[in-house]
């Protein structure tokens, strides 16, 4: 490749898409264009021309379990096995850059992408992203993590602020990308819609350049989230290289027109054209045509990796001896999802999957056991039909009948991409018919399909079993019967806590953000680190699931020596760490996961604010029946570290700090203290007990009483909401003109709420299209729309939007064929 002999015209057309999917290559340097496509947990290769949101046709490929279900393995290897056919079905179908894994961290059970992110915890997050992205990435192709960073909520995502202190940035919502791109390299990584303490994440330099490249050393290239660009001049100076999808010559010429005035300096055009242009040298390969398909045998294969998958990530969270169940038992077979399978989430993530299967069809095909019946239960919607309920029941109650495995959850509505969930209730409809199942008197098994944590109510009264699978891909309906019957031991650990109840979270006070700034008020105690710290009562904790054997664990030690007689300056990147003995005492050969947890140094002296407890390693076990094995878990970077804010760097506390081994957050059978010399050595650390005092309710973390005082504290200034716009602007979402005074403006925004309200109701599943538009700001026009619009029409339309109806469309018009005639000038001066 030679991009020296290119102009600025034809440098600058590198840095922003040639198609919805496509990027611009440049024939004469020798740059291909590449091809991106979703892909988080399969790939969705769009026909044609394609769509955002994924309304449009797409190729059939393997539908793996999501982030949110894949997570509960615990397993970065089994994530790299399933990257590896990700990657090998990505080459197949023409892609390029597959988009994902998403990493975001859960800081709400509400978020409607909760199900295609991993993790409340960074560990976690991490060390699975970078399983996935290596295993992409073996087949040339290339991953793209997302969304970088702080993204939180979809409810206005596009036109929202993340307002979150330093320290808590950088240690739980940027950790995981860090080991992402430490470890795995990743050779792109794609930005979010959000402001970050005011500023886009495409051209957030701090963000892109201080913290990314410097620091962590990524070399790759960053593309913006479809629409997310706000600047592409901004972005180019800030280490933003691509901005997707096309937005025709309308962002070529703003950065042709700022190099050319002196605001945008050449080498940070060069730098940005080049990431892009590697990234086409990287991914190209030849031999695929564009509608070329998987083949049947690739295909069948890939659906067995999936089945793999989801075996090991299903968890068992309740057992009253019912599990596994015993040959020759008669089941009633109850709930629409056996039949009717949900087992992805919906938004740009869902994939036309190769092959589908349902529980209930699994079952019957199941040596060993009956299907005496199956009985819909409920209206899928959530309708109240006590007809459906009266049927399940005398179904279960009949004498042919021995048990009752009984399929709830969420339906499609509930958890997508463009909207929060509204609650973290299960449907009534299935809550009556697990209460009315009851009175059967049979032994009630519940196979539970949520990507994200539900309230339970039933739970503690009368139910024997829950089998929790989440959103477990096109085979996660077999994975499911193998593992009820026991031909699979469970093994999967909960990777995010569920609550009692929703108003127990740290967030429910002020999730999700109406408004443009959304304060991050809890900080750093975000699900464990919360409900550990203030003593909170969870229905499962973080790290918890059963499996049909029983292990113990024992001799827990410094790389062979008792704890207690060693300590370690600084963080040990040599691989010290601790050992201990995990013992399967069963007859069942299982899997457990050992997770070490790590407990800084307490009382007044320890100066540094942290939670209770923080996972900093865990490995997933495999053991046969009474086999005995020394497991090590080696301290790295990540260990014993905090960011000091005002030293703007990391930093290890010295002091007695105290490490624990156990199967989930609140069992740790193995404890010990453990002294750490730290880089403070004997001095002060900055985050002591002077400004700690002024923390107040942050220090027990009781983060729902914090005062305002206090929160300013904590970020280092004072918070003001910036409020309800009284005039709108470019960055101002659609849906906020219900409120414009101007009847043009407030007609379309309260139409298209109205709209999909009613298309929601009536299909059942959310009008993602219309979504996109209530949540865009006016500025994503003229990055969606192919050149049609340009930043002169953007400021024309928000005319519009604040009552000045006549003068804007007529704005518009005469900006539509000024944009049109400029587009045409630069695109024959290029051709030429």
């Amino acid at each position: 490749m030679n991009l020296e002999k290119l102009s600025v015209e034809e440098r600058a057309t590198l840095l922003s898409g040639g198609s919805e999917w496509d990027s611009r290559g440049n024939e004469r340097a020798g740059v291909p264009s590449f091809v991106m496509s979703d892909g988080p947990h399969g790939v969705r290769r769009q026909l044609g021309e394609g769509d955002h949101l994924g309304l449009g046709a797409s190729k059939p490929a393997t539908c793996f379990p999501t982030a949110g279900t894949v997570a509960n393995s615990w397993d970065p290897d089994l994530a790299e096995e399933m990257g590896r056919a990700l990657g090998r079905e990505a080459h197949d179908l023409d892609v390029n850059v597959l988009l994902g894994p998403g990493m975001n961290i859960k800081r709400n059970p509400l978020c409607g992408r909760n199900f295609e992110y991993y993790s409340e915890d960074p560990q976690v997050a991490g060390r699975m992203a970078s399983g996935l992205i290596k295993g992409i990435q073996s087949n040339g192709i290339s991953a793209c993590p997302k969304h970088f960073a702080v993204n939180s909520q979809e409810l206005r995502r596009q036109a929202s602020n993340s307002v979150i202190d330093e320290r808590t940035m950088r240690e739980l919502y940027l950790t995981a990308f860090e080991i992402a791109v430490r470890e795995a390299a990743p050779h792109a990584i794609m930005t979010s819609y959000n402001q970050i303490n005011g500023v886009y994440a495409h051209e957030n330099r701090h963000l892109l350049q201080d913290i990314l490249r410097d620091e962590w050393g990524f070399d790759g290239m960053v593309v913006s989230d479809w629409g997310g660009s706000n600047s592409a001049v901004a972005a180019a100076k800030a280490g933003g290289s691509l901005e997707m999808p096309s937005p025709g010559y309308t962002s070529v010429r703003e950065l042709i027109a700022a190099v050319k005035a002196g605001e945008l300096p050449e080498t940070d055009l060069n730098a940005r054209a080049a990431e892009v242009a590697k990234i086409a040298q990287l991914t190209h390969f030849e031999g695929v045509g564009r509608d070329d398909l998987l083949r049947d045998d690739i295909a069948a294969a890939h659906h067995d990796v999936a089945r793999t998958v989801a075996e090991n990530s299903l968890v068992l969270l309740k057992n009253d001896a019912v599990l596994p169940l015993q040959p020759g038992v008669r089941l009633a077979v109850i709930g629409d999802m056996a039949c009717t399978p949900r087992f992805q989430g919906s938004g740009s993530s869902k994939v036309n999957a190769t092959r589908e299967e349902n529980l209930l069809d699994e079952l019957k095909a199941c040596a060993g056991v009956t299907v005496a019946g199956y009985r819909q239960g409920y209206e899928r919607q959530g309708a109240h039909n006590p007809a459906l309920v009266n049927d399940a029941v005398a179904l279960a109650g009949r004498v042919d009948v021995d048990a009752v495995i009984a399929v709830v959850g969420l339906d499609e509505r509930s958890e997508s991409e463009g909207l929060d969930r509204a609650t973290m209730d299960m449907p009534q409809a299935q809550n009556e018919l697990i209460a009315a199942l009851k009175t059967a008197g049979k032994p009630i098994i519940v196979v539970l399909v949520a990507g994200s944590p539900v309230e339970l109510p039933w739970l503690d009264d009368g139910i024997n079993a829950v089998l929790y699978v989440g959103l477990s891909g096109q085979a996660g309906a077999s994975a499911a019967v193998r593992v009820l019957t026991g031909a699979v031991n469970p093994s999967g650990h909960l990777a995010e806590t569920w609550p009692l109840r929703y108003n127990d979270c740290p967030s429910a006070g002020w999730y999700p953000e109406t408004g443009r700034d959304v304060i991050y008020r809890e900080g750093p105690f975000v699900g464990y680190r919360y409900y550990e710290t203030a003593h909170v009562p969870v229905r499962f904790p973080f790290g918890y699931g059963l499996s049909y054997s029983d292990f113990t664990y024992s001799g827990l030690s410094f790389d062979g020596h008792s704890i207690d007689e060693h300590s370690v300056d600084g963080y040990g990147a040599d691989g010290r760490g601790v050992s201990f003995v995990v013992t399967n005492d069963s007859d069942i050969p299982g899997a457990t996961v050992a997770q070490l947890y790590v407990a800084g140094p307490a009382g007044p002296e320890g100066g540094v604010l942290r939670p209770a407890r923080e996972l900093k390693g865990f490995r997933k076990i495999r053991l046969g029946a009474h086999e005995s094995k020394v497991v090590h878990i080696a301290f790295d970077r990540y260990t014993f570290r905090h960011y000091d804010v005002a030293a703007g760097a990391w930093r290890t506390q010295s002091g007695q700090w105290m490490l624990m081994v156990g199967t989930n957050v609140e069992d740790l059978p193995l404890t010990a203290p453990f002294t750490v010399t730290g880089d403070d050595k004997q001095t002060v650390p900055t985050d002591t007990v002077p400004s700690d005092r002024a923390l107040g309710h942050y220090l027990t973390g009781d983060v729902k009483h914090v005062t305002d005082a206090e929160v300013a504290a904590l970020f280092g200034h004072e918070m003001i909401l910036s409020g309800a716009p009284s005039v709108f602007g470019v960055n101002d979402p659609i849906s906020s003109w219900k409120d414009s005074k101007g009847f043009a403006a407030r007609t379309i925004a309260r139409t298209l709420i109205k709209r999909e309200a009613k298309i929601r109701e009536k299909t059942g599943a959310p009008d993602l299209n219309v979504l996109f538009i209530l949540n865009m700001p006016p500025r994503a026009m003229s990055k969606m729309t192919q050149g049609m619009v340009d930043s002169a029409m953007v400021d024309a339309v928000v005319r519009i939007a604040n009552g000045h109806t006549l003068r804007g469309a007529g704005a518009f018009i005469a900006g539509f064929f000024r944009n049109r005639r400029a587009n045409n000038r630069l695109a024959k001066e290029l051709r030429s």
